[in-house]
C-alpha cells in the first residue's frame, strides 16, 4: 500500500482533536444540583469544580474558556484551599425540575472573603462557546455598604431564581485583596430556612456578647473594690473580644459600621484581642518573675500583634493573614505558661491553663481549617467563639480563686462588690429586653416581607388567596356583596422589549402604587402574575363597575419617563360580581374570562363577566 501523507495527517489531526475533546469532557461531566425548594444548608461539593486565577485579574470569559479547556478540577479533600494569591473560580450547575419557579439562597460559609461575584447563563450542552454570554447575578464586597447586599445576612448570600424546568450554569469568583483563604464549598438554603438559622446565630452572638459584657461589669466592680490591675486588664480583654467576634462573624458590618467597613478591621480587632490577652496573661501568671524564658515568647507575640495592626492599617492583606495565622499557632504558649505556674504551686494557674487550653485548641483548629488540614464545619467555625466565652468564664473562676486569698482582709470591699453586681444585673436585664424587642421587630418585618410582592409591595399571590378566602367566608356569612377585579397592563411585553426590563419594573411599581392610593384600606389588592393584578372590593355591583372604570382612567393618565422618553400604558379590567361561588379560584376564573374579553375587544376597557344565570358579558370601553 502506498503511503498517503494527506490521509495520515488527517488521521493524526482527527486523533488529537478527539483526544482534546475527551480531555475536556470531565469539566462537563458534573451533574447539576436539582433544586427542591426545601434546601437546608446542604453543601455544593461534588457538583463544584475549581480553577485558580493567580493574577486575580481574569474575567468571567477567561474563566469559562479555562473551563472549556478542562482546567477546572474537583473540590479539594479539605474545604479550604489554603493561603492563595489572586482569585478562585468555581463552576456549578443548578436545575429546577419542578413546574414552578424556585428561589434559592447560596451562602459562603466563612467570614474571610472580600469579594464574591456570581455570573449565570442558561446551560447549553450543545454550545460551549460564549454565543450566549454570562450575566452578572451578584457582586458582593466586604468594602461596599451593607445595604447593597442582595440578602441582608452577616455572611455573603446570593439569591438565585430558577424558572420552571430551567437549568443554569454559574461561574463564581472568590476574591481577596492580596492573599487569602478560600472556602469554595457553598451552602444552599431556602429563604425561610436561612432566615431561621440566621435568627438563631444572631441570638447566639447576642447571648455570648451579653455574657462577656456581664463579665466585664463584674471584673470592673472587683477591680474598683480591690484596686488590682488584673481585673482591669481582664475587662479590656473581654471588651476587645466582644468587638472581635462581632466583627469576625459580620455583625459589626451589618449593625454598626454599615457603610465604610473594611477587611482590616477584622485584623485590627484580632490583634487587639491577642495583645490585651497576652497583657492579661502576663499579669495573671506573673511570667516575667516566675517563667522569664517563656515570657520572651509572650513578648514576641505582643510585637507580632502590633505588626499585625500596622499591616492592617496599610492594607497589606497577605502579610496580615500570615501574621494572624502565626499568632493562632503560637497561642498554646500561654497554656504552657499556666501549666508551668501550676507546677510551681499556683492552683489558680492550673484552672487558667484548662480554660486557655480549650480556647487554644479552638484557635488551632481554626488555623488548621484555614490552612486546609481539616474540614470546615460548625464545630471548628464556632469553637473559637464558644471557647472564648468558656475561657472567660473559667478564667473568672481562676481569678476568684486568687481573690479568695484576700477576702478575709476585704469584707467591706466584698459587700460593695455584691451591691454593684446587683445593679449591673438589672442593667443587663434591661439590655437583654431591648435586644429581645429588636429581634421581635425584625421577625415582624420578615413576616411582612413574606406576605408582600418584593417589587410592587402589593400582596403576593399566596397572601391574596388567603385574604380573599377570608373575605369570601365573611361575605357568605353576612350575605354582603363583593366583586373581584382583574387588571392586566396592555402591551406590557412591548414596554420590556422597547425600553428594557428596568422600565417594565418601574411601570409595574407605578401601576401598583397608583392603585393602592386609589382604593380603600378594606380592599384587598395583590399581584397574581407577571403583569396581572387582582382587587377584591366590597359593595354593590354598580359601584364596583364605577370603581373599575375610575381606576382604568387613572391608569390611562399615568406617565413614566425613562431616559428622557415618556411611556404611557393602559390597563384592561375584568370584573366578576360574587354570585354564590365557593372558592376564590371560581371567581378568578370568571374575572379572567372577562379580562380576556376586554383584551380581545380592543384593550383599555372594563368588561363585566357573565353572572351565575348565564347573562352575557357587558363591556365599558375606554
Amino acid at each position: 500500500m502506498k503511503f498517503q501523507p494527506g490521509l495520515s495527517i488527517f488521521r493524526v489531526s482527527w486523533f488529537f482533536g478527539l483526544l482534546s475533546i475527551l480531555l475536556a469532557l470531565p469539566a462537563f461531566a458534573k451533574e447539576p444540583w436539582n433544586v427542591s425548594g426545601h434546601e437546608n444548608g446542604e453543601f455544593l461539593s461534588t457538583q463544584m469544580q475549581l480553577w485558580q486565577d493567580d493574577t486575580g485579574k481574569r474575567g468571567v470569559n477567561d474563566a469559562y474558556r479555562a473551563f472549556v479547556r478542562g482546567e477546572f478540577s474537583d473540590m479539594p479533600k479539605s474545604d479550604s484551599t489554603g493561603l492563595k494569591a489572586g482569585a478562585l473560580w468555581g463552576h456549578v450547575r443548578l436545575r429546577n425540575t419542578s413546574d414552578e419557579a424556585r428561589l434559592l439562597h447560596m451562602e459562603y460559609v466563612d467570614h474571610q472573603l472580600i469579594y464574591l461575584d456570581v455570573y449565570q447563563r442558561p446551560w447549553q450542552l450543545e454550545d460551549r462557546s460564549l454565543a450566549v454570554p454570562f450575566s452578572a447575578l451578584a457582586n458582593i464586597s466586604m468594602l461596599a455598604p451593607f445595604e447593597e447586599r442582595p440578602v441582608a445576612h452577616h455572611r455573603f448570600v446570593v439569591p438565585v431564581t430558577l424558572a420552571p424546568g430551567e437549568e443554569l450554569e454559574l461561574l463564581i469568583r472568590y476574591g481577596s485583596a492580596d492573599k487569602g483563604f478560600f472556602f469554595p464549598k457553598l451552602r444552599l438554603w431556602s429563604p425561610e430556612n436561612l432566615r431561621q438559622v440566621q435568627v438563631s446565630e444572631v441570638g447566639l452572638m447576642m447571648f455570648i456578647g451579653g455574657g462577656l459584657l456581664l463579665m466585664v461589669l463584674v471584673a470592673l466592680t472587683v477591680g474598683v473594690a480591690t484596686g488590682q490591675r488584673l481585673f482591669f486588664a481582664y475587662s479590656i480583654y473581654a471588651i476587645a473580644k466582644i468587638g472581635m467576634w462581632w466583627t469576625m462573624v459580620g455583625l459589626t458590618h451589618q449593625f454598626l459600621i454599615t457603610k465604610d467597613f473594611h477587611w482590616s478591621y477584622m485584623s485590627i480587632n484580632g490583634a487587639l484581642v491577642i495583645a490585651s490577652g497576652i497583657w492579661f496573661s502576663r499579669i495573671f501568671l506573673q511570667s516575667r518573675r516566675y517563667t522569664p524564658k517563656l515570657d520572651y515568647g509572650l513578648l514576641l507575640m505582643m510585637w507580632l500583634a502590633f505588626a499585625l495592626v500596622m499591616a492592617a492599617m496599610v492594607h497589606w492583606e497577605g502579610l496580615a493573614v500570615i501574621l494572624i495565622t502565626i499568632l493562632l499557632l503560637m497561642y498554646p504558649l500561654i497554656c504552657l505558661g499556666g501549666i508551668l505556674r501550676w507546677r510551681q504551686g499556683a492552683n489558680e494557674a492550673g484552672v487558667f491553663a484548662i480554660a486557655w487550653g480549650f480556647l487554644a485548641a479552638g484557635l488551632l483548629a481554626q488555623a488548621l481549617r484555614d490552612l486546609g488540614f481539616v474540614d470546615h464545619n460548625l464545630i471548628n467555625y464556632y469553637w473559637p467563639v464558644v471557647g472564648s466565652f468558656t475561657e472567660m468564664m473559667v478564667i473568672m473562676i481562676a481569678m476568684g480563686m486568687n481573690l479568695a486569698n484576700l477576702r478575709r482582709q476585704k469584707d467591706d470591699a466584698e459587700y460593695r462588690y455584691l451591691v454593684q453586681l446587683e445593679n449591673r444585673k438589672s442593667e443587663l436585664e434591661s439590655l437583654v429586653k431591648e435586644r429581645t424587642r429588636e429581634l421581635e421587630k425584625a421577625k415582624s418585618a420578615a413576616e411582612v416581607e413574606a406576605r408582600t410582592d418584593p417589587l410592587t409591595g402589593a400582596n403576593n399571590r399566596r397572601s391574596f388567596y388567603r385574604l380573599g378566602a377570608s373575605l369570601l367566608r365573611r361575605s357568605i356569612h353576612r350575605d354582603a356583596p363583593f366583586s373581584l377585579l382583574m387588571f392586566d397592563l396592555d402591551h406590557f411585553k412591548a414596554i420590556n422589549d422597547t425600553y428594557g426590563h428596568g422600565a417594565g419594573d418601574q411601570a409595574l411599581k407605578l401601576f401598583a402604587s397608583t392603585l393602592k392610593e386609589e382604593i380603600r384600606e378594606t380592599d384587598i389588592f395583590g399581584r397574581i402574575g407577571g403583569e396581572e393584578f387582582a382587587l377584591l372590593v366590597a359593595g354593590s355591583d354598580d359601584s364596583v363597575v364605577q370603581t373599575a372604570e375610575r381606576l382604568r382612567k387613572k391608569v390611562e393618565q399615568l406617565r413614566l419617563v425613562v431616559d428622557d422618553q415618556e411611556i404611557t400604558f393602559t390597563s384592561s379590567v375584568g370584573v366578576a360580581h360574587y354570585g354564590g361561588e365557593t372558592t376564590i379560584d371560581d371567581l378568578i376564573c370568571r374575572a379572567d374570562a372577562a379580562l380576556y374579553q376586554a383584551k380581545q375587544s380592543g384593550r383599555n376597557r372594563v368588561v363585566v363577566a357573565a353572572d351565575a344565570e348565564g347573562k352575557s358579558l357587558s363591556s365599558v370601553p375606554g
